[in-house]
């Protein structure tokens, strides 16, 4: 008996590689800044570290709700299509049945063989096969707040604590230079690494990462120094 060949390709795992991705992104890069922008203004260490501190679990939790928030909106939306089609197939069984078979015509059946598919395809499950073929949905894509909301809040805590321990590990008077080499070199090693995962060209993106970081971390140092200088 010949065995099934299955394929992996690397877009499949670009939804949770982008989210993971961008959760530490802004955890590295939100917490350096603020970190920079705290140590310019000239608080002391241990102002600081508060300062990092408050930001990573501000931030954590500010991903994890938007997060949450934005899912479950989407997940509101699959649920009222679903029980639209579900409304759909139960009143008029019929022409739901055409209206699937047209989807294959249109994507190369000829009629009778996208009849004969839509025929098994609705015996074997008729709300799962409208849900994938005429709405996108299926179980794998199907949205999950609490799932989604977790695992922002905790890309973005694994990012912040790069430059926490930065903090905690580094001598005073180097503290800015160091906290900024860290968060750069390592914001290029992740774009990198998601460039790679998800098959893209790794130059362009750690090049890309690495200058919108650059100039997030510019910015948010020169307001903590003028504002500083202002202070005292």
């Amino acid at each position: 008996m010949a065995k099934l060949h299955q394929e992996t390709h690397k877009i499949n795992t670009v939804g949770w590689l982008r989210a993971a991705v961008l959760g530490a992104n802004d955890g590295i890069v939100s917490t350096a800044s603020l970190v920079l922008g705290v140590a310019a203004s000239g608080a002391d260490h241990a102002a600081i570290l508060v300062a990092g501190i408050a930001g990573l679990v501000a931030g954590a939790m500010s991903m994890a709700t938007g997060e949450y928030v934005s899912v479950s909106s989407q997940k509101d939306t699959e649920k009222a299509a679903i029980n639209k089609e579900r409304r759909e197939l139960e009143e008029d069984y019929t022409s739901e049945h055409a209206e699937l078979a047209a989807i294959f015509v249109r994507r190369g059946l000829d009629l009778t063989l996208a009849n004969e598919v839509a025929d098994k395809l609705m015996a074997h499950d008729a709300l799962g096969a409208h849900a994938l073929e005429e709405l996108g949905i299926s179980e794998m894509t199907s949205a999950r707040p609490l799932q989604a909301a977790l695992a922002s809040a905790s890309s973005f805590a694994v990012g912040a604590a790069l430059p926490l321990g930065i903090v905690l590990l580094a001598p005073a008077p180097h503290l800015m230079l160091i906290v900024a080499a860290g968060a750069l070199l390592s914001l290029a090693f992740l774009g990198g690494i998601a460039a790679k995962a998800g098959g893209a060209k790794i130059f362009p993106a750690v090049v890309r990462v690495s200058f919108w970081s650059a100039l997030a971390l510019a910015v948010t140092f020169g307001v903590g120094a003028i504002f500083g200088a202002k202070g005292g």
